[in-house]
């Protein structure tokens, strides 16, 4: 269901675009190898694991991911979550959460909970993109800030290689360039200047399969649950919300339920290795898609290539300035951040406008991604729910002998209109029967339900016979299921409420 194997699509896949996504590989493997160490810095353990977590999910969710191109492998929205856990318990413990969230990932696949993602509205996925911009740039900043002058000038070197020699030619991406042209320099000329090899030691083995040592009981399964729920839904909100822009950048779609369960074999396999839980990186993803990659060979080779230059080239990768790298991710931050969005808060609705501040608030404020967009799409729910509400009225008409009213009901009864539903109705008035014409209504929840009973009971209390008119199949059926003002007892339940 998930890996419907078609040969000619997953030929595309792979070899479609060999050569781009071969150097897109090497400029993501490159910038991975300092961000893996900080992460694993972030969760309290051995730079080693981090390397080895985005090795392995780099080459596995290349595989099996359901977006081609996108760059997954450790990450600081998951590591942030394992730090307490790694405090209290030590690193099995942070293994087998990581097995654990992988297995909770692959359920929530086969229950296409993928598909939520349309949920998610622009104003969101704009207030995403924008504060991961934010916080791309200021993870850069301690080493922008009490550094030599010399840092700044190979920044701003690195940023002159990266967006002015495309000009020159395009058959090498501006970034790998930017890595080699300021490693030169810094080697042959000496510069004292911090390095990739100054964030942590680099392994020298490869990673090897291991049981997390921990007790297998309840007691343990508590401990760990917790934290593996919440890495992965972070996971799974992170590489669907990076999926998506993706699927814009290079007009392709993606499929959203392979993914989750392609995040979740990627982790619980690399839980028994020795790697820690990771997730979708859009800083990589967006290097990877202007360095031309778009392939899973692009991710497959990132994920190679990282684990060949530590192995093999370590000594070399060490020497890589981190201004490169840190040019490299300002350009990155620069891409992401979607600029027409300042212009447009005059021209957009000031809800939409709202929802995109407050998700980008939320996830600056809290580093956490998840509460962040939580925010942002409460609001979306709350002012679409508004804007419905509004689209609603009653009229009515007497009859010529002023016996009978009939109410018309226009537009969307729900929890937000219920107010508005009741207050158009006069209980008072002398009839002899009520008419509450639906026809172009629908009822949606318990609240229209109850305030439909609550109308009809009323009436009848005053003496009125009571007729509900043109009732669509759906409201019928919940009508039908929850209302009680046809049911026995149901005028003593009214006077006993």
């Amino acid at each position: 269901m998930f890996f419907n194997f078609d040969l000619a699509r997953y030929r595309a896949e792979w070899f479609g675009n060999v050569r781009a996504d071969l150097l897109s590989g090497l400029v993501v493997a490159l910038a991975l190898i300092p961000e893996a160490i900080a992460f694993s810095i972030i969760a309290g353990v051995d730079p080693k694991i981090g390397l080895y977590a985005s090795f392995s999910i780099a080459v596995l969710i290349a595989f099996v991911g359901g977006r081609p191109g996108m760059i997954s492998a450790a990450t600081a929205a998951t590591a942030v979550l394992m730090v307490t856990l790694v405090r209290d318990h030590g690193l099995q413990y942070l293994l087998a959460a990581t097995v654990i969230a992988g297995i909770i990932q692959i359920i929530a696949g086969l229950l296409k909970l993928g598909q939520l993602m349309r949920f998610v509205s622009k104003s969101v996925m704009t207030g995403f993109v924008n504060a991961l911009a934010i916080l791309i740039f200021m993870a850069q900043l301690p080493e922008l800030i009490n550094v030599p002058m010399l840092t700044y000038i190979m920044v701003a070197a690195g940023l002159a290689i990266i967006y002015l020699f495309p000009y020159v030619t395009k058959a090498v991406p501006s970034p790998l360039v930017c890595i080699v042209v300021l490693t030169v320099l810094s080697i042959y000329f000496g510069f004292d200047i911090r390095t990739v090899g100054d964030m942590g030691e680099l392994p020298s083995t490869l990673p090897v399969f291991l049981i997390p040592d921990i007790p297998l009981n309840l007691e343990t399964l508590l401990i760990i649950l917790p934290y593996s729920v919440a890495v992965a839904a972070v996971g799974l909100l992170e590489s669907l919300m990076t999926a998506q822009i993706v699927d814009d950048l290079t007009d392709t779609p993606s499929d959203k339920n392979r993914e989750c369960v392609g995040q979740g074999i990627a982790n619980a396999a690399t839980g028994f290795i020795g790697g820690m839980a990771g997730c979708a990186m859009i800083g990589q993803s967006m290097i990877n898609v202007k360095s031309g990659g778009r392939g899973r060979l692009s991710t497959f080779c990132a994920g190679v290539f990282l684990l060949f230059m530590i192995l093999v080239l370590g000594d070399l990768v060490s020497q890589i300035p981190m201004a490169a790298l840190v040019a490299i991710m300002v350009m990155v931050s620069i891409g992401t951040f979607s600029w027409s969005s300042i212009k447009n808060l005059r021209d957009h609705p000031r809800s939409s406008s709202i929802v995109m501040i407050a998700t980008v608030v939320g996830v600056v404020y809290t580093h956490n991604l998840a509460i962040g967009v939580l925010i942002g799409v409460l609001l979306s729910a709350v002012f679409f729910a508004w804007k419905i509400a509004q689209i609603f009225r009653i009229t009515s008409a007497l009859s010529a002998d002023g016996t009978q009213r009939t109410y018309t009901v226009e537009g969307q009864v729900f929890f937000a209109s219920v107010e508005d539903f009741n207050a158009a109705f006069d209980f008072k008035e002398s009839l002899d029967k009520v008419v509450i014409d639906v026809t172009h209504a629908h009822i949606w929840d318990i609240s229209s339900v109850a305030a439909l009973d609550m109308i009809v009971l009323k009436f009848r209390r005053e003496g009125a016979e009571v007729e509900i008119l043109g009732l669509n199949q759906a409201s019928e059926t919940i009508v039908d299921k929850l209302a009680i003002h046809d049911k026995p007892g149901a005028m003593e339940r009214l006077m006993g409420h």
